[in-house]
């Protein structure tokens, strides 16, 4: 009898370690996510959302593995959202990124990383679920551009407007003559 209840009890135990641990992941965004929501302080957000950020970004791996694209689609769509949050706070606080750089870098740092993310997500999404995910990845780069320009304000300026001219087609070589 003594045999049959410890490997019940080893069972049970193992299965709620099973049950703690996935739902940990799920805990561990929701409480992150609360957290960034509840930040009133531009610095402190873009420090927190660097850690949110990478399981919103865990989490979407999992989805995409695991073929819920519906799923993937909404948490890089919040994990915009929440950039946005993030570098508006900043900007508020803290105009002039020149001389207070701290939190943009972090955030500009992370946003690179999210951007790559979004990238090969787009390339193993089946066709209908590209779209969305092209426009949020659009909405990081502009961001990250955004943040750039206030780390960066008197960096060139890059004129997108004129096209590169087109090269010449070579001359055709003359022939010989007799």
């Amino acid at each position: 009898m003594r045999a049959t209840g410890t490997s019940l009890g080893a069972v049970c135990g193992l299965l709620a370690l099973l049950v703690f641990t996935t739902s940990g992941v799920a805990q561990s965004l929701a409480d992150l996510q609360a957290r960034f929501d509840r930040e009133t302080s531009g610095v402190q957000k873009a420090k927190l959302m660097t850690r949110l950020g990478e399981t919103q970004l865990e989490e979407a791996r999992r989805a995409g593995r695991a073929g819920e694209y519906d799923s993937l689609g909404l948490t890089l769509e919040k994990y915009r959202d929440n950039v946005r949050a993030a570098v508006d706070a900043l900007k508020k606080q803290h105009p002039d990124a020149e001389k207070q750089s701290n939190g943009y870098r972090q955030l500009e740092m992370h946003l690179r990383k999210g951007i790559r993310e979004v990238d090969e997500t787009i390339l193993v999404s089946p066709e209908g679920y590209k779209p969305p995910l092209q426009i949020v990845r659009q909405d990081l780069i502009g961001m990250d551009d955004e943040l750039l320009k206030s780390l960066f304000p008197r960096r060139p300026v890059e004129k997108h407007g004129a096209a590169p001219p087109a090269e010449k087609p070579a001359p055709t070589p003359p022939e010989k003559q007799p």
